[in-house]
């Protein structure tokens, strides 16, 4: 799962009280940047490994702080804090903790058996990544509809919604089809950064020209 992740986001963001919609993407992927962050320090590993499943070359062997359920819901009752000290509003707060979990059970959808209760096996995970014909039409299939919803309920400049969806697309084309790295370097890290940074940003630019609610 990946422009996946951002479904929630978008499909929160269509409703009164949600955060905003920038805010909401940074919490979709809230574990993603983290898992990213820590494995430029070496806290957590992957390899990359081709064959390993039919879609994704990653093996995400070591990843118990950002990819355990018990370490995501740490990550969304932060995140649900930070919010609720911002905005003193405990519902928008809950709806952003809400997003950020959601990260770890659509993972659990895909991943094949990496994912974590708490830290330590069992892994977990249904493997749709080694099941295109359904993992494909279902996140293009989540993404659109999330589209969908939001356009509906805020009215945002069409022209901004075609480049967000033109954005994710291009991001989604990059992780299916694109080259197989040969090694984790500090790159592998930075090109997640700049692909959540770029997605975050066009979501942002989107919601500025969304009705208020």
């Amino acid at each position: 799962m990946f422009i996946g992740h951002w479904a929630p986001a978008i499909a929160v963001a269509a409703r009164r009280p949600a955060p905003a919609i920038g805010t909401l993407f940074i919490a979709a992927q809230l574990v993603d940047w983290a898992f990213f962050a820590l494995l430029l320090t070496g806290t957590e590993h992957m390899r990359f490994s081709p064959g390993i499943s039919a879609m994704n070359p990653m093996d995400l062997y070591h990843m118990p702080y950002t990819h355990s359920l018990l370490g995501s819901l740490i990550f969304a009752a932060g995140f649900a804090g930070l919010l609720l000290a911002v905005t003193r509003d405990r519902a928008a707060a809950l709806l952003g903790g809400a997003v950020v979990l959601s990260h770890w059970f659509l993972d659990l959808l895909v991943h094949v058996p990496d994912l974590t209760l708490a830290g330590s096996p069992p892994k977990l995970g249904l493997g749709l990544w080694n099941h295109p014909a359904i993992e494909m039409p279902l996140e293009l299939g989540l993404t659109v509809g999330a589209l969908w919803l939001y356009s509906r309920a805020r009215r945002p400049s069409m022209l901004r919604v075609g480049v967000l969806a033109a954005v994710l697309l291009a991001l989604q084309a990059i992780n299916w089809f694109g080259p197989v790295e040969p090694e984790v370097t500090a790159g592998t890290s930075l090109l997640a950064f700049f692909a959540f940074g770029l997605a975050t940003a066009a979501a942002w630019w989107m919601g500025n020209s969304a009705k208020a609610i």
